[in-house]
């Protein structure tokens, strides 16, 4: 007897049909070859699930790769448009599109069915980030009084100057060995996105961190086993690698505590970094090599400015704005 699975989820077995077998090897594809980051892969395999699903409805059996068409997938598209965003929807495009390029690349298919599709316009917000005040207030908000140990605060002290002064992802920290940083070269080793490997520089404030914090690290063993992860730079009070959960839950409340704003988010404190380097100065290739993306138009996007810094320029560099100080200044008859 067949499975019938809800259009709307992702099938908890996914199957052993021609379309599941080529999404199993494309994900594959993209963890070892492409290298694709764990968050990429996770979400490309639920999105190529949920397709098959929707499919396997349709069908009431097993698909195979000719039942994808143009037509069956704007039938799945119309369907999650009643819930999903248009960004949700241009993801899940994307995620079918590379699955059958590749597939037309290994000669499985001859033609990609999603190759035509329209793909929704997408409005991108402006990044989140902090003036140069609140996030003043933020890196010294570790050190306010709190029922956190003082090892404890130590190491948010250290991890909020690593996001905010290297403008580093969240994962990257969390994923920082001890060997991966060198105060004495000022710089840190990471490991990015498609784990390419790229030099970070430390600020005075973020090796001042870390000088007051290493000698403290112990302190972060296991209360009861004295259990210490060896390589793992930032430890949780139970001795064991930092996680990513736990960082943003520590943002959120140094955000709130410091600067008003319990939304804030770890990915924030990268905006700001890149937002404050352009506004003193600093060229947009030597921030993208910081950042480690891979285009230049992604760094781009940083390349606002606040309101008051664009009227301030304008105000003194535009010459029509000065000659309208000008005739303001001038007494009327």
């Amino acid at each position: 007897m067949t499975r019938r699975v809800a259009t709307h989820g992702v099938a908890s077995d996914p199957g052993t049909d021609e379309l599941a077998r080529s999404i199993d090897d494309f994900v594959a594809h993209l963890a070892s070859e492409r290298r694709a980051s764990p968050h990429t892969v996770s979400a490309y395999r639920r999105d190529l699930r949920q397709l098959r699903s929707f499919l396997h409805e349709r069908a009431r059996g097993d698909v195979k790769l000719s039942h994808v068409s143009k037509l069956t997938l704007r039938a799945w598209l119309g369907e999650l448009a009643q819930r999903c965003s248009a960004a949700t929807l241009a993801r899940k495009i994307a995620a079918v599109r590379a699955l059958f390029g590749w597939l037309q690349r290994t000669g499985r298919v001859r033609s990609n069915p999603a190759e035509l599709l329209a793909t929704p316009k997408v409005r991108r917000k402006l990044p989140t980030f902090l003036s140069v005040d609140a996030a003043a207030q933020l890196m010294d908000a570790a050190a306010l009084p709190s029922s956190s140990s003082a090892a404890e605060r130590l190491r948010d002290s250290a991890l909020l100057e690593l996001l905010y002064g290297s403008g580093l992802r969240v994962s990257e920290l969390t994923s920082l060995d001890l060997g991966d940083v060198s105060l004495a070269d000022a710089q840190v080793r990471v490991l990015g996105k498609g784990r390419k490997e790229r030099i970070v520089p430390l600020g005075s404030k973020a090796q001042a961190a870390l000088v007051a914090y290493l000698p403290q690290r112990p302190e972060l063993a296991h209360p009861k086993t004295g259990f210490v992860d060896e390589r793992a730079l930032l430890l949780s009070r139970r001795g064991r690698r930092l996680h990513v959960r736990r960082v943003q839950m520590l943002v959120q409340r140094y955000g709130a505590l410091a600067a008003g704003r319990p939304d804030l988010h770890p990915h924030a404190l990268r905006h700001t970094c890149v937002t404050h380097m352009l506004e003193g100065g600093a060229d947009l290739r030597a921030i993208q090599e910081m950042l480690g993306h891979a285009s230049l138009s992604t760094t781009q996007r940083y390349t606002h400015l606040s309101m008051d810094q664009l009227l301030r320029v304008y105000d003194d560099s535009h010459p029509l704005a000065r000659l309208s100080r000008v005739t303001a200044r001038r007494p009327r008859d």
